[in-house]
């Protein structure tokens, strides 16, 4: 008996603190991982470096001196040699660690043994990194940050710089609009992006940029972000006479960067190398990024009379694609599906836009409309995006690279609140200003003193 309470006195505890670990694993993955799980993975690391390394065959054979070293000085056996390892470096998600290959390796042979390195050390995901030439960066992964999504505290935004989803390792997912001036969403109903399209207005409304949103959806996506926009079309007869407006703008900058350069006026247009950043601060136009929600919306035609339409709107959306970035003008295009079947310049336009985000779609076809020219292995993993997890996204560039992000929540309301505080931002462009949209004027505040009450009833 006095056995039996000794071990249930001791067992009580470690079974109350194995259930806390496995609450805190499921609930708070965060916490788990930094009093948990990063010491047994560090200890797991440390004790069988040598061994797993050379057990994804990551490892050589070692150099004539190394083996005279150690006949020389002892009597065990020679082994081959393992990437010489760094500092280990732990972060709230993880843990870093730079290798340095040793001489006829690659970074592609430590990458193909991500998936090993994982299960030996008992991680979430490794990913690698070429830091430079024979020196790579493990990136380890203690949990699936993207089942909860919290985004670094230290975040490098800047000017068309804007941190908007978590990327798979880690790390933030920033839409550069310097580097990558045009980009295409897609997603079906659900899937998140409209809330990726709310970080971006959040984002970019606090810096000196002119928004322009071309939303055909009865402006439903874009009209709570009014006091911040430059100008707002909600449906295709007037995004058909605001595109003409954008053209114009653009034609004024080219020829503002040809005065200020010394080029000829008539060269044309693509013959102009430079842009809008090359000019004095006090001469540079304000840049414009232009949201177009439901482009589909755009390219539908009923009439003889629409497809003319619709075919002048393609065109200036292509010309804008094609030489705004120069100008300062930038694309973000949004729909559901996007391809050859919407009509003629679809395919055109598509090509032009080199940024592209996938999130959940409802066939194959659509990824392969937004990530199969660019990348086609990530295809199966956009089909893959379960509806229960919505913000979900491959993204990828015409560089071939992608990965999967996840847009953190972000109430509608908050984002509103952020584009009204920020309304005395909206740079003048007279230009614009016939479709600047009308904001509604708030209703003040209920306070205790300005609420009506009833008279009380007396005798």
């Amino acid at each position: 008996m006095t056995d039996l309470a000794t071990l249930l006195e001791v067992g009580g505890p470690v079974a109350a603190l194995g259930g806390g670990a496995a609450y805190a694993r499921a609930r708070h993955p965060g916490v788990y991982w930094s009093t948990v799980g990063l010491p047994v993975s560090t200890v797991r690391l440390l004790s069988s470096y040598g061994s797993v390394m050379e057990a994804c065959g990551l490892t050589v054979a070692p150099s004539r001196l190394r083996v005279l070293a150690v006949k020389a000085t002892t009597r065990r056996e020679v082994r081959p040699v393992p990437p010489r390892r760094g500092i280990i470096r732990p972060t709230t998600t993880g843990l870093r660690v730079r290798l340095r290959l040793a001489p006829g390796q690659e970074p592609a042979d430590v990458a193909a043994s991500a998936e090993r390195l994982r299960h030996a050390w008992g991680v979430h995901a490794v990913y690698v990194t070429t830091i430079k030439p024979g020196v790579v960066e493990l990136r380890l992964v203690g949990f699936d940050v993207l089942r909860r999504v919290h985004m670094p505290r230290k975040l490098r935004a800047g000017l068309l710089r804007v941190p908007v989803a978590l990327r798979e390792d880690a790390t933030p997912f920033v839409r550069d609009y310097r580097t990558v001036p045009h980009q295409l969403t897609l997603g079906a109903t659900l899937s998140g992006k409209s809330m990726y399209l709310r970080h971006l207005v959040a984002g970019l409304a606090r810096q000196p940029v002119a928004l322009v949103g071309i939303d055909c959806k009865r402006g439903v996506e874009l009209a709570p972000f009014a006091p911040r926009l430059s100008a707002l079309a909600t449906d295709p007869e007037q995004a058909a006479e605001l595109l003409p407006v954008l053209i114009k703008e653009m034609e004024d900058r080219y020829d503002l960067i040809k005065a200020r350069q010394g080029i000829a006026p008539n060269t044309p247009d693509e013959e102009i190398t430079s842009d809008i950043w090359g000019l004095p601060e006090r001469e540079r136009p304000v840049p414009v990024v232009l949201f177009v929600d439901e482009v589909a919306e755009l390219f539908l035609v009923a009439t003889k009379k629409d497809e003319e339409r619709r075919d002048e709107m393609v065109t200036q959306l292509i010309r804008l694609a094609q030489l705004g970035r120069a100008a300062g003008i930038y694309l973000e295009v949004c729909g559901q599906r996007f391809g050859a079947e919407l009509g003629k310049g679809a395919t055109m336009l598509r090509a032009q836009l080199t940024g592209r985000v996938c999130h959940r779609v409802n066939d194959e076809a659509s990824a392969k409309m937004a990530l199969g020219d660019i990348a086609p292995e990530a295809v199966s993993a956009a089909c893959a995006i379960a509806p229960e997890r919505p913000g979900l996204a491959v993204a990828g560039d015409t560089s071939g690279g992608w990965s999967r992000i996840r847009t953190p929540y972000l109430s509608l309301g908050d984002a509103a609140e952020t584009c009204r505080d920020s309304a005395h931002l909206v740079p003048d462009l007279p230009a614009l200003k016939p479709f600047r949209p009308d904001v509604p004027v708030r209703p003040p505040a209920e306070t205790p003193d300005s609420v009506v009450r009833p008279h009380p009833v007396t005798d």
